[in-house]
């Protein structure tokens, strides 16, 4: 008797088989995959102030090396190194007393000159009225007239001596030429000065106001300058203000003006010099201080600013944005971020006004799928920091 047990399981497992693709068939279709949540920013036009960070240095607003005009010894120091020394106020006394002699001699030579100019004059006039009595010669009269005229030129110039003299005294004290701080004395008491020398006896600064000069690159102000001329770029009140980050971190608490740009470019650094002045009342700023200037150069019209988070590296380096178009779907943008501005990107190519970046929910979305977007107005305000990189 053959065993028909095989044949008939077999058949019980078509027979399954069968009633379960049935029940495939029947089933209803899954549903359509949910569009995915992401938080975006609709961009729009808004104005920015054109900012630049470049280092610069402290310099004194006026500077003069105090020097002597005449030969002496030092016999006294009016001034304390370091104070504030006012202008014409006298800051050595060098020994006077062989100038005070020229000065008496060269008073008793015009006096001597007036007296014989006083007796020519008497001559000339005696003589003009004696040649009418024909008692003199004309030739007499002719040079007793010269005689006189010379003798008012030896007045004239005995006088001139006379100022040289008073002028060579004066000079015996030494004067600050501006008002300002004095630095260290070269010299002391007994010091022999000549009126040639090289060196100064000391230095006054004039160190309220005081100049910032900073360097900027040329590249950089030919683009600042060409962007003003189209108009894209308008400075506020004519001129461009300096906040100030001393080399401590901390921020000067009185704003600079910016005053003049050099027009020679340096040959070896490629680079012009900035020039800024700053008050300084409390002599907080020192010559040669090294500080990092903020230049507020102008304000951009239009410019777009997209969150940081929005904006992502291709492994080539290249920048792009994920935006929604009008089907809410994602599309992928390549951009052009020429700025770091606090916590946003200036964006200059590959987006405009009114489109809508998302900023998050980027985590697992791929370019054609449809999101639900949700505005977020907070990302889209700009928030100020410093600038990390050119304008």
């Amino acid at each position: 008797m053959k065993n028909n047990y095989p044949g008939l399981f077999g058949g019980l497992v078509i027979s399954c088989s069968l009633l379960l693709t049935a029940c495939d068939r029947n089933a209803p279709a899954p549903s359509a995959q949910a569009p995915h949540p992401v938080g975006v920013v609709r961009l729009r036009s808004q104005s920015l102030p054109v900012q630049s960070e470049l280092p610069g240095r402290v310099s004194a607003f006026r500077m003069a090396d105090v020097r002597p005009q005449v030969s002496g010894i030092i016999q006294k120091r009016n001034f304390v190194e370091g104070s504030h020394v006012h202008e014409g106020e006298s800051l050595y006394q060098i020994d006077p007393a062989t100038y005070q002699a020229a000065l008496n001699s060269a008073r008793g030579d015009l006096a001597r000159a007036t007296a014989a100019a006083t007796q020519a004059h008497l001559t000339a006039n005696r003589y003009r009225a004696l040649i009418k009595t024909h008692y003199v010669s004309q030739q007499d009269c002719d040079t007793a007239v010269a005689n006189a005229q010379q003798a008012d030129a030896q007045v004239v110039a005995q006088k001139a001596v006379v100022e040289q003299a008073q002028i060579n005294l004066n000079y015996t004290k030494v004067t600050s030429p501006i008002s300002g701080v004095i630095g260290k004395s070269s010299v002391t008491e007994g010091a022999l000065v000549t009126e040639s020398q090289s060196s100064a006896l000391a230095t006054v600064q004039q160190l309220d106001p005081v100049y910032i000069d900073v360097t900027q690159s040329s590249d950089d102000f030919l683009e600042l300058k060409s962007e003003m001329e189209k108009g894209q770029i308008k400075q506020q009140n004519g001129q461009a203000d300096v906040m100030l980050q001393l080399d401590n971190g901390r921020l000067y608490p009185r704003k600079c003006q910016l005053e003049f740009s050099d027009v020679t470019v340096d040959q070896t650094t490629g680079s012009i010099t900035v020039r800024a002045v700053c008050p300084n009342p409390d002599n907080t700023l020192l010559p040669g201080m090294f500080v990092r200037a903020h230049l507020t150069e102008g304000v951009r019209k239009d410019a777009l600013l997209v969150p940081q988070q929005a904006i992502t590296r291709t492994p080539r380096g290249d920048a792009t944005a994920m935006v929604v178009d009008n089907h809410n779907k994602a599309q992928v943008r390549r951009v052009q971020a020429a700025q770091a501005t606090g916590n946003q990107w200036r964006v200059t190519a590959g987006l405009s006004a009114g489109d809508r970046v998302i900023a998050t929910g980027q985590l697992m979305l791929r370019p054609g799928m449809t999101v639900m977007p949700t505005e977020d107005d907070s990302m889209a305000a700009w928030a100020p920091g410093n600038s990390a990189g050119g304008k």
